[in-house]
């Protein structure tokens, strides 16, 4: 089946064709079509076979004609480079939409992160310790968050981060769909 089987945004499936993308990959052509019904997922496959472009792509139909202006879909990511990476790819398959992502991570300095905030990007993609440090700001509310993608979960896990991904939690609203994805 080719990407228009999965009936996504015409934005997308533009940017899909700009990036020599014809068909799904397994993962994404199994994850996607859940996660567009707004059904919570918990998804494994290898690394490289697809994984964020099967979380993004669904979320970023979501809200492609949404109105903006608050961040809607949070990223939890182990590590600044997978949220480097993941960001690169929202740059990638977002190029024909109006929607905006920052990544926040440590190692660098937080007024940009902050402005991110404060303008309400669409989509934060972060490490958890450097989420829970702008926690602690007034600004850094996520109160309109629709999505939660937990990314390399099992690495988090392995890496102790789930004490902290416990106290990212309280901060976001319990209704929202969660999308859990792991590469073992």
């Amino acid at each position: 089946m080719p990407f228009t089987g999965l009936k996504l945004h015409p934005t997308l499936l533009l940017a899909l064709k700009d990036l020599g993308f014809r068909r799904p990959t397994a993962i994404q052509a199994e994850a996607i079509p859940p996660a567009l019904e707004g059904r919570d997922l918990l998804a494994s496959a290898v690394t490289g076979s697809g994984k964020t472009a099967a979380f993004l792509l669904p979320i970023l139909h979501k809200l492609v004609d949404r109105p903006r202006g608050a961040t809607r879909a949070l990223v939890l990511t182990p590590t600044r480079e997978l949220a480097a990476q993941i960001l690169g790819d929202f740059n990638d398959i977002a190029v024909h939409t109006p929607l905006t992502a920052a990544a926040v991570f440590g190692g660098v300095g937080m007024g940009p992160q902050e402005h991110a905030f404060r303008s309400g990007v669409d989509v934060i993609v972060s490490t958890p310790g450097r989420l829970l440090d702008h926690f602690r700001a007034p600004y850094a509310k996520l109160s309109a968050l629709e999505y939660l993608v937990l990314d390399e979960a099992d690495r988090m896990l392995d890496m102790g981060f789930l004490p902290d991904i416990r106290r990212i939690i309280r901060h976001l609203p319990a209704k929202r769909q969660t999308l859990f994805f792991s590469a073992t």
